[in-house]
Parts: structure tokens; C-alpha cells; sequence
């Protein structure tokens, strides 16, 4: 029986993180301020499944320059396919959370 409360809590934390991501990119895309920016570094986060397969998920940050010139280095949240360390691109971010951006979709 405990086991249905952890898989509650589980699905519960699941759809808290997709509210909060979706809610936070709803408000940079309405909000945010748009700049230019440029890939800084691509981390690779590698990763093992109760099988044994090993997979690979990349993180990618930009940098940037804030209206009032302070360089930003800010995790990128929506990153298309085949980036690259100084690839130059237009971002949107939230003053108030600087280390957090969006690609700006044309």
C-alpha cells in the first residue's frame, strides 16, 4: 500500500516541475528581455538506466550582456539541435533571474 503513496508523490513531483518550467518560460517569452548572446559551453551530463544503457544529455549556456553591461553566463532552457561553442543566437531572460534563458524563436 505505501508504494501507491510513493508513486503519488513521484507523478505528483513530475507534473510540479512541467507547471513551474512552463509557467517560468510562459513569463520570459511575455517579460523577458531580449539580447544577443553566444554559446559558452556545452556540459555533458552522462547517465546510466536500470539496464545498463548509457546515454548522454548536454546542457548548454550562453553568455550575454545585460542593458546595463554586466556579462551574464546563463543556462539556456530551450536549445535547438547541433549547437556550438560560439555559435551567436538571441536570447530572452527575466531581470530579476538573469541565469536562466530562452532561444528567441523567429
Amino acid at each position: 500500500m505505501w508504494y501507491y503513496i510513493l508513486i503519488g508523490v513521484a507523478v505528483a513531483a513530475v507534473i510540479a516541475g512541467f507547471v513551474y518550467n512552463f509557467l517560468r518560460s510562459r513569463k520570459i517569452n511575455q517579460n523577458g528581455v531580449e539580447v544577443d548572446a553566444v554559446v559558452s559551453r556545452i556540459k555533458e551530463n552522462e547517465g546510466e538506466d536500470a539496464d545498463g544503457n548509457r546515454s548522454v544529455d548536454y546542457v548548454y549556456y550562453v553568455k550575454y550582456q545585460t542593458p546595463e553591461g554586466q556579462t551574464v553566463e546563463a543556462k539556456l532552457g530551450n536549445p535547438p539541435t547541433f549547437l556550438t561553442v560560439g555559435k551567436q543566437l538571441r536570447v530572452k531572460y527575466l531581470p530579476e533571474k538573469p541565469k536562466f534563458a530562452l532561444v528567441v524563436k523567429n
